[in-house]
């Protein structure tokens, strides 16, 4: 790795504590924080990134694990992909298990970090719709112990971002026990990459069904009225049953919500779609279908 810095003058801090990792960021506010470096190091061999200081959070073991808490699952950022894929975290939380397990090669899953898929925010990220679907919220740790709470989507979206010197901390996700699936469709953009994919969980409790759509946006995509419709058609009392031609037109309810027609032009015509969008949509079709169909059986 090479610096516009001779490369004696780098910085490269490795806390063993959050608190620590945060005292080093706020202490050089150029730093850059890495964890499994899958993305980052991808940015420098690419020059899109120079760092001139690095904070290793590797040492951190506080936020490799993961614990119970009132319902939920209090998930540290330093989870790696290959650890969320075993069988003990699946019977947890399946559909980011699913993700984990989807997240590409070995290696990249192996080094990959659940706070890294989240912090890089690219479209392709397989944890992203499932941590939307599950509603989940991020703990962010700040200067002098401080710590908030926001939604997940909020940081994707760009509503609320992280501050100078705060990192992700942890995951917060509610514990449902009840069906989740993740699926993806990969094409030939890299070994794993999604052209895209669908998470989505049943909420017994609240007779609510919850979907995000990943890798045809800049952020995964809730379709509200399509979650809304198939919720009220489910039979909740009796094994959760659902006819067949509801599966169908869920998917394309979905698919229409996240990649919609074109607005009518002036003189009241419609332009098509491109072949290639009109596939892209086909597919998200035939997986939201797929997903609740699994997620019902």
């Amino acid at each position: 790795m090479t610096t516009h810095a001779p490369q004696a003058e780098q910085a490269v801090t490795l806390p063993t504590t959050l608190d620590e990792a945060v005292a080093a960021l706020a202490a050089m506010p150029t730093a850059v924080p890495v964890a499994g470096g899958t993305d980052l190091m991808a940015a420098v061999n690419s020059g899109q990134l120079r760092p001139a200081a690095l904070v290793g959070l590797g040492r951190i073991s506080e936020i490799r694990g993961w614990q119970y808490q009132d319902g939920h699952a209090l998930l540290g950022a330093g989870l790696t992909h290959a650890r969320m894929g075993r069988p003990d975290f699946a019977a947890l939380i399946p559909a980011l298990a699913a993700a984990a397990r989807a997240a590409g090669p070995p290696h990249i899953r192996n080094a990959g970090t659940l706070g890294g898929n989240i912090a890089s925010a690219a479209p392709t990220g397989d944890a992203l719709p499932v941590l939307a679907a599950l509603e989940a919220t991020l703990i962010i740790a700040g200067p002098g112990g401080a710590r908030r709470e926001i939604p997940v989507s909020h940081l994707l979206a760009g509503v609320e971002m992280l501050r100078g010197g705060e990192l992700i901390g942890y995951v917060r996700v509610p514990l449902l026990h009840a069906p989740q699936v993740f699926l993806k469709a990969t094409g030939r953009t890299g070994p794993g990459r999604a052209v895209a994919s669908v998470a989505l969980v049943l909420d017994p409790a609240r007779r609510g069904v919850r979907c995000a759509v990943g890798a045809i946006a800049p952020m995964p995509l809730r379709p509200l009225e399509a979650e809304q419709w198939v919720a009220g058609l489910i039979d909740w009392d009796n094994d959760r049953a659902l006819v067949p031609e509801a599966l169908s037109a869920f998917g394309e309810y979905v698919a229409a919500a996240c990649i919609p027609d074109p607005a009518p032009e002036p003189d009241g015509s419609v332009v098509p779609l491109p072949p290639a969008v009109l596939h892209l949509r086909r597919t998200v079709a035939a997986l939201a279908r797929r997903a609740l169909g699994r997620a019902l059986s």
